[in-house]
């Protein structure tokens, strides 16, 4: 069969063209699901080139358009394949890539008070232990193991050369990861209480920490202190301060009616937030864990501080990145919309 290929092309260059804007989408963005519309769409234009690969296939046409059209048709069977073949794995990964930081943003004015909270606690147990040093039982009380010199601490870590824990490495490291987990989900569920009870854990958690910190720094040990919380740290604080977060998406909840819906329709309504948030939260205080019980531990000589403090601002800087801009990509109009719904008010 013989053809006129460059009124062909001009013909059905459009559809090709569509075509290839809509791998393009889905290539950049893995977690983008197609509306039923638009994927009825997609499967036309992809038969489309189907039927247009066929008719060159059979004409006296030139290798390159034949070429062009088989690259669009594999890689539209590609993305329908992928997704049937690789369904729980992709949804999990594109779950944590897009959704998770996405939940994030669009609930940053949650976010804000938690960290004004937090800092005011931070603020206020810095300048408590600073104005007033016999203040440290009440502070610290629950930590017992914080109570002693700060210095002779330091002397003790750096002599022990990490010989204590070469031995149980894996479950200090999987006591971790449960006991901050609990701490997490309790942080969440005190959302129940209107949000009144996640505002005292925080303050009460940011006060512990200004007081150690204030601690150590008058005691000589800043560059120890930093080394000494910054790894872990960097990825742990934060953790719990996004459960706080979830808790103030449900507290928020429970105290505004958000139009005419009931209690009911509003908790249904924040409930994949919620489960986004603490399951990010989750895999945050996974890795915290680890980095903790392998990492955080060793001090000078074994390991530099400059290399711990290194490392914990390289990690602090990657997650702020990550939660800033991971997943803008997809649908960003939308979320900008959400975020916009969002801002100023504590609730959905």
């Amino acid at each position: 069969m013989i053809i006129d290929l460059q009124r062909f092309i001009k013909n059905r260059q459009d559809e090709w063209d569509e075509c290839e804007v809509f791998l393009d989408r889905l290539a950049g963005d893995p977690s983008r699901r197609l509306e039923i519309e638009e994927a009825q769409r997609f499967h036309y234009l992809l038969e489309r080139v189907a039927s247009d690969l066929n008719q060159l296939n059979t004409a006296a046409a030139d290798a390159a358009t034949r070429q062009y059209l088989e690259s669009l048709l594999a890689r539209g069977y590609s993305e329908v394949q992928e997704v049937q073949r690789l369904p729980v794995f992709r949804k999990a990964i594109s779950w944590f890539m897009f959704t998770f930081p996405q939940t994030f943003r669009r609930r940053f004015a949650q976010m804000k008070l938690v960290l004004a909270t937090f800092f005011a606690g931070l603020l206020f147990g810095a300048l408590a232990l600073m104005l007033d040093p016999d203040s440290k039982p009440v502070l610290m009380g629950t930590f017992g193991h914080l109570l002693g010199s700060p210095s002779e601490r330091v002397a003790e870590e750096e002599e022990d050369k990490g010989r204590r824990m070469s031995s149980g490495k894996g479950s200090f490291s999987a006591m971790l990861m449960t006991h901050n987990t609990r701490v997490a989900i309790f942080t969440l569920a005190l959302g129940m209480t209107f949000g009144v009870g996640v505002f005292v854990v925080l303050f009460y958690n940011g006060a512990v920490l200004g007081a150690v910190c204030m601690d150590y720094v008058l005691a000589g040990e800043t560059e120890f202190l930093i080394g000494w919380l910054l790894p872990h740290g960097s990825i742990e604080i934060p953790a719990i301060l996004i459960a706080g977060q979830a808790g103030l998406v449900l507290g928020g909840a429970l105290i505004f009616r958000d139009g005419r819906k009931d209690i009911r329709a509003r908790l249904q309504g924040i409930r994949g937030d919620l489960m986004t948030l603490i399951g990010g939260v989750a895999l945050m205080l996974f890795w915290a864990g680890i980095v903790e019980a392998f990492f955080s531990q060793y001090h000078e000589p074994v390991l530099p501080y400059e290399v711990k403090i290194t490392f914990g601002c390289i990690q602090f800087f990657g997650l702020i990145v990550f939660l800033s801009f991971a997943g803008r990509s997809r649908k960003s109009t939308k979320e900008n919309n959400n975020l916009g719904q969002a801002g100023g008010v504590v609730v959905q």
